[in-house]
Order: structure tokens, then sequence, then C-alpha cells
């Protein structure tokens, strides 16, 4: 089976994780952006997507592409500041059809933050948030800003991608990953 990776990212960590994930399988990687960005061509899709202000940046492209997604293996990457846990299982479930929730494998990735590259209007909605959040450390990281962009922790999504090439349905047992 032929692969392919999408993403959409506003601010670097998805790219650089996406393009190592290339790395690491050899499939090519579209920015969604891309007009030559055409799922239909793919056996199975690695979909990337940064969170910003608890929306997936690629869910307006999955919207538009929904024909030639529906029916393929899909592994969703996600990259923020959340770690995998209902949080973020929430805000996936508001972005994405529910038939693409079912079938696909999850894999949370840390990001990076860094509010100097922000708008004005983000960090706005950013000291908000974090007034609101009960976690001081979340709070404390949304004002200030992380970074946990980790290749190590593409490996999960390495494997998935072995199995789909092999044609083999993809286990979601695997260390961080989800099935939905």
């Amino acid at each position: 089976m032929n692969g392919a990776i999408f993403f959409s990212g506003q601010y670097g960590s998805t790219e650089q994780y996406a393009n190592w994930i290339s790395e690491a399988t050899g499939l090519p990687v579209f920015n969604v952006k891309d007009r030559n960005a055409d799922p239909s061509k793919y056996d199975f899709l690695v979909l990337g997507s940064s969170v910003i202000i608890y929306k997936l940046t690629i869910h307006k492209w999955v919207k538009s592409n929904w024909s030639s997604i529906e029916n393929k293996p899909v592994m969703l990457f996600t990259v923020s500041g959340a770690p995998a846990g209902p949080k973020l299982d929430g805000w996936i479930a508001s972005c994405l059809p529910q038939q693409l929730i079912t079938q696909m494998d999850h894999v949370a990735l840390r990001g990076r933050l860094e509010p100097k590259k922000l708008s004005w209007w983000t960090r706005l909605i950013l000291r908000i948030g974090a007034w609101r959040n009960p976690d001081p450390e979340a709070s404390k990281q949304e004002c200030e800003g992380f970074d946990f962009v980790d290749k190590s922790t593409i490996e999960p999504i390495r494997k998935l991608v072995e199995q789909y090439q092999s044609g083999a349905e993809a286990i979601s047992s695997q260390a961080h990953s989800s099935r939905y």
C-alpha cells in the first residue's frame, strides 16, 4: 500500500514532525495548502494537525477532501501542548467527522509554544485561557511558552505506517496511540 503525509500547521512544529515522519518512513509529505496535496492518489493517509485554540487546523481540509478520505485507512497525529487524554479527544471530536474518528488511529505529539511569535489576538486568548485554567503548571505554560518537540516520539507513527504499508490493519494498542 502506498501512503502520504498531509499536514496543517501554523508555527512549525507540525511541519517538523511531518518531515521527521517522512524521513523515517519514506512517505511523501504535503502541506495541505499545496495544490498538489491530493489524497485520492494514495491508499492510506497520515494526517498531521496543529491544535490552535482548541481546534484542529486541518479540519477544513478534511471536510473539503472527505470524499477522498472517507474509505481509507487514516492515522492522525496532533501537535499541541495538551497530552493525550479526554481534553484532546474532545477537541478532535468537535472538529472531525465521527466516521473518521471511529476508524482512525491517533497519536498525540507535544508541540512548542513561543508567545512572541503569536498574534496579539492569540496571545490574548491564551492569557484568558490561562487565567481560567485550574492547572497552575499548564496556566504558566500558556503564558510563558514551552517546547516539548521530540523526534523520538514519532516512533509509534513509524510503526503504524509500517503496518499500513504491509497492508495489515493498524494495531491501536501500541504506546501513545488510541483507537476512537
